[in-house]
């Protein structure tokens, strides 16, 4: 059997008191959780961590180990005093050491003294995982009230902080007025499960607008590209252009130009304090296809209206 130096372990001198202990604890059992840690062998490291707290959080276990670790070096192989009577209690179901085991027992000081059962009872506590998931909105939602329901798994451990699993958890979530693109919404305690007596951890939602097939996003605005024909950009007059909340009619100056920047106030996305705008960019398109009759009646255009879009570059 091998001899456990519980202080070195923890990196705290012999004398450190509780509140030094404790911090040392929770720092490496974060750094070492499963399901934090990318090294190997960061489980085994996680329990021994675990187990080095138990002996010493306890001011009863710590008397003893104290006594006994006159005895023995970290590392190197342990055989009790003579006199020292390990512990007879039935260890079916101890997540701890051997050497923990011989000097607490599986009920720790309670199976050696017959102390209460509350100083058995929790070896560990430690706050439960953050978790963090992408929340997907789609832009119309963004106008919506309504609850959104969102669904993602969780870790889930005994009470012994052992891990069993995942389960799934699901949840209607109310989106924040105002959300951008990449904003992190912070649930409080909607993440992995507490041991023992701590707190769960929070869940994350990163916002990720979906595309949309015909707006662009720009902060708060919106941006469409609207294809006119040539003559609706000549004369001008009403044109029908969507918006999330449905299509409008736009009145379209004479002579705009394709690439055009139309403003419709209060049409793009919410805002914390108020409503994003709608952008039209107009993008003079032409037919496909003409037949003769409709060639001679552009050629006859081209001949009246005498305009060379290229004129600038004689000059």
């Amino acid at each position: 059997m091998e001899f456990k130096d519980y202080y070195k372990i923890l990196g705290v001198e012999a004398d450190a008191d509780l509140k030094t202990i404790k911090t040392a604890y929770r720092k490496l059992a974060r750094k070492y959780h499963p399901d934090v840690s990318e090294d190997k062998g960061s489980e085994d490291k996680f329990k021994e961590v675990a187990e080095a707290y138990a002996a010493l959080k306890d001011p009863e276990k710590r008397a003893e180990y104290d006594e006994l670790r006159k005895y023995g070096q970290h590392g190197q192989r342990f055989d009790p005093p003579p006199g020292w009577q390990a512990s007879q209690t039935d260890m079916n179901g101890s997540d701890f050491s051997d050497f923990f085991s011989s000097i607490f027992g599986s009920g720790g000081a309670y199976a050696r003294r017959g102390g209460s059962q509350r100083q058995h009872e929790s070896r560990a506590s430690y706050r439960g995982q953050d978790i963090e998931t992408e929340l997907p909105i789609f832009l119309e939602e963004t106008l919506s009230d309504k609850s959104k329901t969102i669904s993602y798994h969780l870790p889930k451990y005994d009470a012994q902080g052992r891990r069993l699993g995942e389960v799934q958890k699901t949840l209607n979530v109310k989106i924040p007025k105002g959300v951008t693109e990449g904003e992190r919404i912070r649930l409080k305690g909607q993440g992995a499960q507490g041991i023992g007596d701590a707190a769960n951890g929070d869940l994350y939602l990163h916002v990720r607008l979906v595309p949309h097939p015909l707006f662009d996003v720009e902060g708060h605005n919106l941006l469409i590209t609207v294809p006119v024909a040539p003559w609706e950009a000549v004369i001008g007059g009403k044109i029908e252009v969507p918006t999330l909340s449905g299509n409008i009619h736009l009145t379209l100056p004479p002579n705009s130009q394709s690439g055009k920047r139309l403003r419709i106030k209060g049409k793009g996305l919410p805002g914390k304090t108020s409503m994003g705008d709608l952008y039209v960019v107009l993008k003079i398109v032409v037919p496909e296809k003409t037949d003769t009759e409709t060639q001679q009646l552009w050629q006859t255009l081209a001949e009246k209206a005498r305009f060379n879009p290229r004129d600038e570059w004689s000059k």
